[in-house]
């Protein structure tokens, strides 16, 4: 689809704000329709975002799109910088003869409604070899590869290389690897890098093949109104280039292990927290560089995304700091964290804070005063809103403020029809007698039979400027299309969205609700 010049023109004016009445979908590119074993970046995205344009909503909100990590999680990524080359769409690389179109038959062996990773993941990395040495072997001119590989030098060196090692040593951690690589002896990393010279090339020119298509995909986005919402999430992965190539950032010992990791202590849901394993920053370190570190990060991300959701915001205020030799987070020690002098860095240095804050979990008032300090927009989660506590009025949709971002769940929840499903209708009442089922049918007022549509009419009337809804809720699933069970390491991030799940019908629907609710286009105000 090509808007006209004067749609253009208009749609570049208004693109959408946080502090305006709007409303998005929560799907990320993994879950497309698309006949490679996975979602990418390809022409489906382009087809979902006409979409998204048609049923007049204006946000596009997904998951961290790094590399992905153990459990193919996107939130375990070997990179806090570099992309996700399985998001890269292989037709186009017929169109720029880099695959012929034989190369790309359908992965016949792949669930429609799935993903199989290990299947996809495989298919699609033979195609992007073949893809490099046609790069390799072609006379084509390499200037936007070039440009892209100088640009980006500051963090896709280091990335290119660790990918490198990460072949050498057969995928073990880096603090397994010889001494002299482990701890980034110049000289050795000079002669693994003569060494390793063609593979560095091919790590380089997955993440080129990625800039290219994520910026197209963007554009395209842009031009239709609609803007892209990421996540950054606030740990990084102990096996990944940012620990390795930055040390002393991180509370290590002398062998590159951690000495103390992150978690949460004990709470109402575990009696003995939840150890998530991830190093803390050295925050004096940081400091001395003027937080350079995070200033490139939110750089990096800033640069793909138009606001980004910050996972796990809580941390910017305090920390919880256990021993790495622990086997639970029962014990621990609360240790603050300095979100002040982090987010004056990075509006120094970039200007503005588009932020959205994952403020879930325990109500911290002193996190929630940073939150304000900054003027950031926290999250309110419908699903939380009937437990029959403090905590459930909070997420209560006449109670959200207009400076936050209202989902009916998040991706680590059941759908919104799972989760009703799943609710005893007997049993387990709270202190006004009522179960968390009798509460929900109390607030919307309904029989539940419709229970999805019924959250979407509540968010979408409330005061929260911005309203976000899981595909899988717009859709109206079931748990089968849950997206990510949280503490499990297996069947998560596979979930895939039929081909025909996103249709004109349903774009009316939605712009007909986004209308009622002054939440269209031509109803746009600020708050």
């Amino acid at each position: 689809m090509t808007p006209s010049r004067e749609t253009k023109k208009r749609q570049r004016i208004e693109q959408p704000r946080l502090n305006q009445r709007t409303a998005g979908i929560l799907l990320h590119p993994t879950s497309l329709p698309g006949p490679h074993g996975s979602g990418d970046l390809g022409l489906a995205a382009c087809r979902f975002a006409d979409f998204i344009a048609a049923a007049d909503h204006r946000w596009w909100q997904m998951l961290p799109i790094g590399p992905i990590g153990a459990g193919n999680s996107p939130y375990s990524s070997v990179s806090a910088f570099a992309a996700g080359w399985h998001l890269i769409n292989l037709d186009r690389l017929v169109e720029d003869k880099l695959l012929l179109s034989e190369d790309v038959e359908p992965l016949h062996s792949s669930r429609m409604d799935k993903v199989h990773y290990p299947s996809a993941l495989r298919y699609r990395r033979q195609r992007l070899r073949r893809a490099f040495e046609r790069f390799q072997g072609s006379r084509r001119k390499r200037t936007d590869y070039e440009r892209f590989c100088e640009t980006n030098r500051d963090w896709l060196d280091d990335y290119t290389l660790f990918r490198a090692f990460k072949g050498v040593y057969k995928n073990t951690a880096w603090t397994q690897w010889d001494r002299d690589i482990a701890s980034r002896k110049a000289a050795a990393l000079r002669a693994a890098r003569r060494e390793l010279r063609e593979e560095i090339e091919y790590e380089q020119f997955l993440q080129y093949l990625f800039d290219r298509q994520w910026f197209a995909l963007k554009r395209y986005c842009n031009r239709l109104g609609l803007s892209l919402i990421g996540d950054l999430p606030i740990f990084v992965s102990h096996d990944s280039c940012d620990v390795w190539a930055n040390q002393s950032l991180y509370l290590l010992d002398k062998r590159g292990n951690p000495t103390v990791v992150s978690g949460v202590p004990p709470d109402y849901f575990s009696k003995t927290g939840q150890l998530w394993g991830h190093p803390l920053y050295r925050w004096k370190r940081h400091a001395k560089t003027g937080y350079a570190w995070w200033v490139a990060r939110f750089a990096n991300i800033l640069g793909r995304f138009d606001v980004i959701r910050i996972d796990h915001f809580l941390g910017f205020n305090r920390l919880w700091n256990v021993s790495a030799r622990a086997k639970t987070a029962l014990r621990g020690v609360w240790t603050r964290t300095p979100g002040d002098e982090i987010f004056a860095a990075i509006k120094k240095a970039l200007g503005s804070l588009p932020i959205i804050a994952e403020d879930l979990g325990l109500l911290v008032p002193d996190a929630a005063a940073l939150r304000d300090r900054w003027g950031l927009p926290g999250m309110r989660v419908l699903q939380f809103a009937f437990d029959g506590d403090a905590k459930a009025r909070y997420d209560q949709p006449h109670r959200y403020p207009c400076n936050s971002v209202a989902y009916t769940g998040t991706h680590d929840n059941n759908t919104t029809v799972g989760w009703f499903q799943s609710l005893p209708k007997r049993g387990g009442k709270g202190p006004d007698g009522l179960t968390i089922r009798e509460r929900a049918l109390r607030y919307t007022g309904t029989g539940g039979k419709k229970i999805h549509e019924d959250f979407i009419r509540l968010l979408y009337a409330s005061a929260a400027n911005t309203a976000i809804i899981p595909m899988q809720d717009a859709l109206g699933l079931n748990a089968r299309a849950r997206m990510n069970f949280p503490s499990t390491a297996r069947g998560n991030w596979e979930w895939r969205m039929r081909p025909v799940a996103a249709s004109d019908k349903l774009a009316a629907h939605l712009r007909e609700l986004a209308e009622s609710y002054e939440r269209a286009s031509a109803l746009l105000h600020i708050a």
